[in-house]
């Protein structure tokens, strides 16, 4: 199943963040981040909360049906 929402580019950005110091804070690798960005894949539960706490925000703010 895909994402038709997938807002990390635009959360990473509004951060100033890269996509490898995003990679390390979750500790996963730059290529991760670019797939879910791209959306060809899909984050594991336990990667979605990361993101939501990294950018303080629901995990349903940056990934959705």
């Amino acid at each position: 199943m895909a994402l038709s929402k997938n807002k990390l580019k635009e959360y990473r950005e509004n951060a100033g963040l890269s996509q490898e110091n995003i990679a390390e804070l979750v500790t996963v690798t730059r290529q991760t981040i670019i797939s879910i960005e791209k959306g060809r894949y899909v984050p594991s539960l336990e990667l979605a909360l990361k993101f939501a706490k990294l950018f303080d925000c629901r995990v349903e703010d940056l990934f959705g049906l």
